[in-house]
C-alpha cells in the first residue's frame, strides 16, 4: 500500500475525518451544491475543508454561503492545500481530464463525476495516470450504491426470481427533449460528452450490471428525432447534435435477454421502469425520472402463486445514511451512500465503489457497443 492509500485508510479507520476539497462548488444551485455538499455533511468520516470555482471572487462568495473557510480561484491551489486529502471534481465533462490531472499531480486521491472523461481516450488516460500515482480514486457511478439497487441485488442473488429470464428498462432522459433551460445548452452538443448515452443510460447500465451482471453482446443504436430544443427563457431554438433516442440489447451472464429504450425529455407516463422477469417471480423498479442515480426508487415484486405485484420495502440494513430522505434529498441520496461505501472500502480493503479503472471500462463498454442505425 502506498503513502496516499495508507493515509486515507488510516484516516478512515480513525476518528480523524478525511479532508475534502470540491472543485466546482458554486453558490447558485450547482450539482455539487445539490448533491455532494449534503452528502458529505450526512456521512461521518468526512470534513469539507476547501472549495474552488472559476474565480477567487466567486469562490469567496461560495465559501461564505456554505461555511467553507479555504476558498481558491484555481484547482491547482486547492489540490496543493495540505488540509485536503480527497479532491472532488464536480464540473462539466470537458474539464474533467485537466482538473483530475492537476489533483493527481499533487498526489491527491480523486473523486470525479461521471462521465469520467469526454470519450474513451480521456477516460483511459485518467485511469492510467491514477494507476501510475497509485492513489485511491472514485468515479461517480453511484447508482450501484443506491439502497434500492443494493436490495434488488440481494433479492436476485437470494433466488427471489428463480432463474432470471429477461430484463427491460425504459427511461426518460429529462434533457434532450422539446425544451432546454438556459444553463443546460451544453448537453445538447454531442461534442461535450454529456449526452443521453453517457449520462442517464450509462448510469442505469452500470446499476443494472451491479444487480444482474455485466451485459454481453451489447449493441447500442442512437437516433436523432429532434434536432433542436426551445430555450425556456428566450423562446429561441437551440441546435441539438446529441441523440434523443437510444435503444440497446444484450445478454446477461447465463443467457437472459436485456433490452433498453431511453428517450429525451419527459413522458406523460412512467419515466423510469425496470422489469426483471424470472422463472419464479418478477421485480419492478420505478422512479419519477430516468436517472435512478439521483432519484428515489420504488420496488415492487411478486412470486410463486401471486398474480400481481406488491410493494417491497427496502430493509433498514441497506440504508447506511439515515440522515437523508430518498425523496426530499434525492440528488444526494445515492452519492452519500457511495461516500459511505468508499469509507468502508478504505477500512476493509474492499472495492465496492467504482474507481477510475471501472470508469474507463464503462466508457469502453458503451463505445464498443455503438452501431449505426
Amino acid at each position: 500500500m502506498n503513502t496516499s492509500q495508507s493515509l486515507l485508510a488510516e484516516l478512515a479507520r480513525s476518528e480523524k475525518p478525511i479532508g475534502v476539497g470540491i472543485i466546482g462548488l458554486g453558490a447558485h444551485g450547482s450539482w455539487a451544491e445539490r448533491s455532494h455538499l449534503p452528502a458529505l455533511r450526512a456521512v461521518p468520516g468526512y470534513e469539507l475543508r476547501a472549495l474552488s470555482t472559476s474565480s477567487k471572487e466567486s469562490a469567496e462568495r461560495s465559501g461564505h454561503k456554505h461555511g467553507v473557510s479555504r476558498t481558491f480561484g484555481t484547482a491547482a491551489e486547492l489540490a496543493s492545500c495540505d488540509e485536503v486529502d480527497l479532491v472532488v471534481v464536480a464540473v462539466k465533462v470537458p474539464h474533467h481530464r485537466e482538473l483530475v490531472q492537476t489533483a493527481l499531480s499533487a498526489g491527491k486521491s480523486v473523486l470525479c463525476e461521471w462521465p469520467l472523461g469526454n470519450g474513451l481516450a480521456e477516460a483511459e488516460d485518467m485511469a492510467q495516470r491514477a494507476r501510475s500515482r497509485a492513489v485511491p480514486t472514485v468515479v461517480g457511478l453511484q447508482a450501484r450504491s443506491h439502497p434500492a439497487l443494493a436490495y434488488a441485488r440481494h433479492l436476485v442473488t437470494d433466488g427471489y426470481l428463480g432463474e432470471v429470464l429477461s430484463t427491460t428498462v425504459v427511461g426518460s432522459g429529462g434533457a434532450w427533449g422539446a425544451t432546454v433551460g438556459p444553463g443546460d445548452h451544453y448537453v445538447l452538443d454531442a461534442a461535450n460528452g454529456a449526452t443521453l448515452l453517457t449520462i442517464p443510460f450509462s448510469h442505469t447500465l452500470d446499476g443494472l450490471a451491479s444487480v444482474l451482471g455485466e451485459p454481453e453482446e451489447l449493441r447500442i443504436q442512437l437516433a436523432s428525432r429532434r434536432t433542436s430544443a426551445v430555450d425556456t427563457e428566450s423562446g429561441q431554438p437551440v441546435p441539438m447534435t446529441a441523440a434523443d433516442q437510444l435503444v440497446a440489447s444484450g445478454r446477461l451472464p447465463g443467457g437472459a435477454v436485456a433490452t433498453f429504450h431511453y428517450r429525451g425529455g419527459m413522458a406523460r407516463g412512467t419515466n423510469f421502469r425496470w422489469e426483471i422477469n424470472g422463472t419464479e417471480g418478477d421485480l419492478v423498479l420505478t422512479a419519477p425520472i430516468g436517472h435512478p442515480q439521483l432519484s428515489s426508487v420504488t420496488i415492487e415484486g411478486g412470486r410463486g402463486t401471486s398474480s400481481g405485484l406488491a410493494p417491497l420495502t427496502v430493509p433498514e440494513s441497506y440504508v447506511h445514511v439515515p440522515q437523508l430522505d430518498p425523496r426530499a434529498d434525492a440528488p444526494a441520496y445515492a452519492v452519500a451512500h457511495a461516500y459511505r461505501q468508499f469509507l468502508d472500502d478504505l477500512r476493509e480493503g474492499t472495492s465496492g465503489v467504482p474507481d477510475f479503472a471501472h470508469g474507463a471500462a464503462r466508457h469502453r463498454s458503451i463505445e464498443s457497443a455503438l452501431t449505426t442505425v
